[in-house]
């Protein structure tokens, strides 16, 4: 099977719509304002990496993210 490119510009709509995605379950889970949670998304090592599409990060759900970086959140208060 030949491996599918996929432009720069999809890429970034791709991410971004899986940030809100992310976001808006973070926000609904902990009752924080969607904006305070989009600024710490942004700047944590989750957000990060979701940018960096080495890490294929993107291929998984906006749950698994919104997960992995409670869980990133909850170490950095330990």
């Amino acid at each position: 099977m030949a491996e599918v490119t996929i432009s720069k510009e999809k890429m970034d709509y791709t991410i971004d719509l899986l940030i809100t995605m992310v976001t808006d379950e973070i926000a609904e889970e902990t009752g924080k304002d969607r904006k305070e949670v989009l600024t710490d998304f942004l700047c944590s090592k989750t957000g990060k990496a979701l940018y960096d599409e080495k890490t294929r990060l993107w291929c998984n759900g906006p749950s698994y993210i919104a997960e992995l970086y409670m869980e990133e959140r909850k170490n950095v208060r330990a």
